[in-house]
């Protein structure tokens, strides 16, 4: 791939079923270059193969598609024509224009369909009076008065003064319906109300009930505790099936309405484990009348964030499962028995959606990427007494990356660390007989996965693009990271940094035992904790790499704790409680080991790991005479990667591969160094 070739890559969102299964839609958002923008629109296929996918909305910020039950309408958010935040629109699946059915000051989220096909719940953020009025400039309010520990977010800004709402509309008391032409959304009643966020709203199978996550305990914006509740549709009878104990996210009723599944883990006393506990299964009872019950063994099952979703259906809860690089789907039973595998192999699951028919078939339409693919929308049915059908691929994405970016063999290898233990890791090597420049890439997270795919933050797709310029990557997975179990994932929670180094050094060595990879012209590189560790490798282990870069890092664990979006949360469960270790274990106290040279990529607007962080280290560097970069974004936040502007997604790639040009030149060679 060459950084041009970004415009190739399709990111498919959640896809959504009609009630029959016959119809699937997906929004679809590629970089669009000469726009210098992303762009959003949505597609939608018959599952049955009997027509190829086709465009349906131009965009460009068309998401969030869902079916009515009785497939007539299609619910989806896109900002009203004169700008501004989304909002709930409808399209008539029969013909006709689609129509906006909220007017809300900050916007709305995920549209949530009524068994009945009647009502729409979604979320939104309501301001305080006063905070963000249109034609007001942010630098004319008045101050802001904070009180707790959370009131940010990165990609958002404050969000203490402006939480989420639950509400429920009826759609079609205007638009269409109303005196043309179109004059305004009908009203939405507003169910919650309080300084606390509600999220991730659904609702029960007879419509009596909505339920959704929130934290409304005491200090609840100074913790991660979030409880299940439900409530009637007019907001009455508001009440929590959960108390305390979890962080939790995607409820859901069972089809029986016994039951609300979700997804959680378990938020310890001192929450240093939470960054590698297994986030499983669990239900409650919709009566409140027991503690809920975890259904997944929290060592093999753990959520993936790449779908970050569950669906109940009749046999069991879909669940989607990392393992070793891949995301499968698994169907995990009511009573907790061994989960069924639905899809697996060399691949991720990026979605799903599931209609299940009262003939019994059960059609499923899941994101489906790969080493070659960010991402196909693809059709699984069975269940109707037959043979499952052979999978069937909607879109062609994938085959259309792969025929124009000339994508390299991605190969898989097994390194053994120091104590024997096995590490799953990968090379992607470039044209030519070698012997070519290496560069060890090293991911986020910690506690996510290198993997299957060219979409998300742990892809292949960075790869693809430096092996095209000529050089080997390696990859790979140390200890921890998800996808292994948690005793793996856990490996490093005591001394992150010191115990991850070995094994991606272990994974780095293996690597090099190919003749066609130059031993001597080795760089580091990676984003937010790959940049921690790509710093820590220069302080610490920098004899064995020619220059690193380190990309929206947290260098400097006693500042991260107060300046980042959630400082607090995270310093404690990477790095421990006891403050007087920070020092110990931040990169920016040894800058003075640093003598490779070293960039830094920064976003100016990064609330997750703020632009202070990489400024005190290339400062430090600088100071000693260190050859050192640093680049900064303007407008970006944390994933400015994955999802900012294409020219500064460009320009990053160009940047990188003009560092790696001048720190290991093709004519150079020297010994390598052990």
């Amino acid at each position: 791939m060459l950084p041009t070739d970004i415009d190739l890559l399709r990111i498919l969102g959640r896809p959504a079923l009609s009630g029959d299964g016959r119809l699937a839609a997906v929004s679809v958002t590629a970089p669009d270059l000469a726009a210098d923008a992303n762009a959003t629109e949505l597609w939608v296929a018959p599952t049955d193969g009997s027509a190829p996918a086709r465009r349906l909305t131009r965009g460009p910020s068309d998401n969030a598609p869902a079916f009515s039950p009785d497939g007539r309408w299609l619910a989806f958010l896109r900002p009203l024509p004169g700008g501004g935040p989304a909002q709930i629109h409808l399209l008539p699946m029969d013909g006709g224009d689609p129509f906006p059915v909220t007017d809300l000051p900050l916007g709305a989220g995920q549209p949530v369909w009524s068994p009945d096909g009647t009502r729409l719940a979604f979320t939104a953020r309501v301001p305080e009076p006063g905070r963000y009025l249109p034609g007001v400039p942010p630098g004319k309010e008045r101050p802001r008065r904070i009180t707790a520990l959370r009131f940010m977010a990165d990609g958002l800004g404050f969000t203490f003064d402006r939480p989420r709402q639950v509400f429920v509309t009826d759609p079609f008391t205007a638009g269409p319906f109303a005196a043309a032409p179109f004059t305004a959304a009908p009203a939405a009643a507003q169910l919650t109300s309080g300084p606390y966020d509600h999220d991730e709203v659904s609702w029960s199978p007879d419509g009596s009930l909505l339920t959704f996550v929130s934290g409304r305990h005491p200090g609840h914006a100074d913790d991660l505790r979030r409880d299940v509740w439900v409530c009637a549709p007019d907001g009455s009878g508001q009440r929590p099936l959960t108390r305390g104990g979890l962080e939790m996210s995607c409820p859901r009723f069972s089809p029986d309405g016994s039951r609300v599944c979700f997804a959680a883990e378990t938020l310890t006393e001192d929450n240093r484990a939470r960054g590698a506990s297994s986030y499983g299964l669990w239900t409650v009872l919709a009566d409140g009348s027991a503690d809920p019950v975890r259904l997944t063994d929290p060592e093999p099952y753990h959520l993936s964030f790449s779908s970050l979703m569950i669906q109940p259906g009749r046999d069991g809860v879909y669940f989607p499962n990392d393992w070793r690089g891949e995301v499968h789907l698994v169907l995990v039973p009511y009573d907790g028995g061994e989960p069924r595998p639905v899809v697996t192999g060399r691949r991720q699951v990026n979605g799903f959606a599931v209609a299940e028919a009262p003939d019994g078939t059960t059609t499923i339409a899941a994101v489906l990427s790969a080493a070659g693919s960010a991402g196909d929308l693809t059709v699984l049915r069975d269940g109707t007494g037959r043979e499952p059908e052979p999978e069937r691929e909607l879109t062609t994405f994938g085959a259309e990356l792969r025929a124009r970016a000339r994508l390299r063999p991605v190969e898989e290898f097994t390194a053994h660390a120091e104590d024997g233990y096995p590490l799953q890791g990968w090379l992607v090597r470039p044209e030519g007989p070698g012997p070519h420049p290496v560069l060890l890439q090293i991911k986020g997270g910690p506690y996510t996965q290198w993997g299957y795919t060219l979409n998300g933050p742990a892809s292949f797709e960075e790869a693809q693009i430096y092996a095209r310029a000529g050089y080997a990557v390696v990859l790979g997975n140390p200890r921890g990271t998800s996808g292994y179990g948690q005793a793996h994932g856990r490996w490093a929670a005591d001394d992150l940094a010191r115990r991850t180094a070995p094994d991606l050094l272990a994974l780095l060595d293996h690597a090099l035992r190919d003749e066609s990879l130059d031993a001597g012209r080795v760089g580091v590189q990676g984003g937010s904790f790959g940049g921690y560790m790509s710093a820590w490798l220069a302080a610490h282990h920098g004899k064995r790499f020619r220059a690193a870069m380190g990309e929206r890092g947290c260098y400097a664990i006693d500042s991260h704790f107060g300046s980042a979006d959630d400082g607090v949360n995270n310093s404690i469960a990477l790095y421990g409680a006891d403050a007087e270790r920070w020092a110990e274990l931040s990169p920016i106290s040894y800058a003075d080991r640093i003598g490779i040279p070293m960039m830094f990529i920064q976003s100016e607007d990064d609330r997750h790991t703020p632009m202070e962080q990489a400024q005190r280290m290339f400062v430090a560097l600088k100071m000693r005479g260190v050859p050192a970069e640093l680049l900064l974004f303007p407008g970006e936040g944390h994933d400015m990667s994955r999802t900012g502007l294409p020219s500064h997604r460009t320009a990053r790639y160009e940047a990188i591969l003009d560092w790696w040009s001048r720190r290991m030149p093709e004519e150079e060679h020297r010994a390598p160094v052990r």
